[in-house]
């Protein structure tokens, strides 16, 4: 349990955080969102003592803080940021042992801890252990980025906009990701962003920050149906309208993913699975001639039933659901359930290819402000 009494940082007369007090529960993933400057990544850098306080007290389970060896404090507590500083020098292993070698893993547990945690975002330790940073994707070194946080299994991960800098398709597959360890292994995360989608869609609770204070903490749901400020409902944009919280009626082309990866049909099996890796995707849009919508790959269908030199047209699928971009929301998300792909291909009116609904990019809706009140 993390404990924030009577927080206070300034630097000369800019008061950046103002007398905070709230309380975050074990296992509990908290986001901290707010305007610029408002003090959301002051408040996350106090934990780790990256910010020492003017005033108050911080507790972890109990304890201060502030009578702990800051270094010592800091290799109990996981840290993630958006530049990830991967050691360039150092190997996919060598960079997630950094700290458990630091605490004098005997050799056989640090490598077995480097197998397990690769194992759990799909990376092999075969194939994937002994590369270099510069040989990953943007996608899989923040994967390692994450995963050098919890080699040393923390109980608390601190998360400082770590999405922010990839596209839309691997911000997404991440998010999924993070989530699915941290309910998994238990971790209390406190995670900061600027977008409110993502906060809809990780946060257990939200903080939400303005001025160097909490204007409100709420899950949410809690805070969809009774935004606490006007600010708050103005971050929450599109997920309500102006009568004071009442969801609205959404296409589906407001949950589209727009940057994705398309190819014509007379690309070659080799060059797309070269395309894909380096994206980061396990699947691509085909195009005809014309650009219009000829299907999907995927590289397990490549990888079995493709040969070099052959055209990917010759393996292009039909098999998923495609919707167009004014359909509602509604109904592309019946839709989708009901399949049994991850996504939508959306169109537009002339057979061109809009853009993707993914699960999660729907699931951000967050039940009541797509549907109004759900059914019981």
């Amino acid at each position: 349990m993390i404990q924030f009494k009577n927080i206070t940082k300034s630097y000369g007369r800019n008061v950046i955080l103002d007398n905070l007090n709230f309380t975050i529960k074990d296992g509990e993933f908290v986001v901290l969102i707010g305007p610029s400057g408002c003090g959301k990544t002051t408040t996350l850098k106090t934990i780790n003592r990256l910010i020492e306080p003017d005033k108050g007290e911080i507790e972890i389970d109990g304890k201060n803080i502030a009578a702990q060896n800051p270094v010592e404090l800091r290799r109990t507590i996981g840290y993630v940021i958006q530049q990830i500083g991967l050691f360039p020098n150092m190997t996919v292993e060598q960079n997630i042992a950094v700290v458990p070698k630091l605490l004098k893993y005997p050799k056989e547990k640090w490598q077995q801890t480097v197998r397990d945690l690769l194992a759990l975002v799909d990376m092999p330790y075969e194939a994937n252990a002994h590369k270099y940073p510069s040989e990953l994707s943007g996608g899989q070194q923040q994967r390692i980025g994450v995963l050098r946080a919890l080699a040393a299994s923390p109980p608390i991960v601190l998360m400082d906009e770590p999405f922010g800098a990839l596209d839309p398709i691997t911000r997404d597959s991440l998010q999924e990701e993070v989530k699915r360890i941290q309910k998994k292994l238990k971790k209390t995360i406190v995670f900061v962003t600027h977008d409110m989608e993502e906060a809809l869609r990780m946060a257990d609770t939200i903080v939400f920050m303005n001025q160097g204070k909490v204007v409100q903490m709420a899950s949410p749901e809690e805070m969809l149906r009774n935004p606490a400020d006007p600010m708050i409902k103005s971050f929450m944009g599109r997920h309500m309208d102006s009568s004071g919280g009442t969801p609205v009626k959404m296409l589906a082309e407001e949950f589209m993913r727009t940057k994705v990866l398309k190819v014509p049909k007379t690309s070659h099996t080799l060059e797309c699975i070269d395309m894909m890796m380096r994206r980061d995707v396990n699947s691509c849009i085909v195009l005809n001639e014309d650009d219009t919508y000829a299907g999907t790959v995927s590289i397990e269908t490549i990888k079995t039933q493709g040969k070099a030199g052959r055209e990917i047209g010759e393996l292009t699928s039909n098999d998923v659901t495609t919707i167009h971009r004014k359909d509602d929301a509604h109904d592309a998300f019946d839709q989708l359930l009901a399949s049994s792909f991850n996504y939508l291909v959306v169109l537009n009116d002339d057979n061109t290819v809009a853009g993707l609904i993914t699960r999660t990019s729907m699931a951000k809706a967050m039940g009541e402000a797509l549907w109004g009140e759900l059914p019981s």
